[in-house]
């Protein structure tokens, strides 16, 4: 399969960000998404494990959410000020007043938002990974969650569907939606 040419080669002058739940593809997409626009990698969960010399699950479990919402706010600060890229971050980053500012003052944000039940089902796939869920109902936890951020992430620049669909398909959606985001600020 040949890839169609970015419609906004050359106007990327900023780092891509995909926010939403855990579960709903940012890794994942995240990583396809770079191939498609040529662009490094980076998921802000691996850098805090890289820093921590611990799993994200680890961290969180040892010291607690507080101090690691503080270590992820400090990772993402600088991973947005660093070169341009596409960046998955750990579902509640961009729940932070002042990451979210950061994030949408010096990226493009784009939010990948998938039901409940995707999501429910994509995090029983490796549940030692996600300490959020280990107490009680993964999709009663997973709707509370939902309710609870839904507000910060429709904050970010740009809305895609994470429904299911290859991900390819939703690649593609995000390479629309940035080079639409794009010509609205030219």
């Amino acid at each position: 399969m040949s890839r169609r040419p970015l419609p906004f080669d050359g106007k990327l002058d900023r780092s891509i960000v995909l926010v939403g739940l855990m579960g709903a593809g940012k890794s994942t997409v995240g990583r396809r998404l770079a191939r498609r626009l040529g662009l490094p990698f980076v998921d802000s969960d691996t850098e805090i494990e890289d820093a921590a010399g611990l799993s994200a699950g680890e961290v969180f479990q040892r010291f607690g959410e507080r101090d690691f919402r503080d270590g992820e706010r400090r990772v993402v600060a600088r991973l947005a000020e660093g070169p341009v890229r596409v960046i998955a971050t750990g579902g509640g980053a961009f729940v932070n007043d002042g990451t979210r500012a950061l994030l949408n003052a010096k990226c493009i944000t784009v939010w990948l938002d998938a039901p409940v039940r995707l999501l429910t089902e994509r995090t029983a796939r490796r549940p030692e990974t996600r300490p959020m869920l280990t107490n009680g109902s993964r999709a009663e936890t997973l709707a509370r969650l939902d309710a609870e951020r839904r507000p910060a992430y429709s904050e970010a620049h740009i809305r895609v569907t994470s429904d299911g669909s290859a991900h390819g398909e939703v690649v593609e959606r995000i390479v629309a939606a940035i080079d639409q985001h794009l010509g609205e600020k030219t």
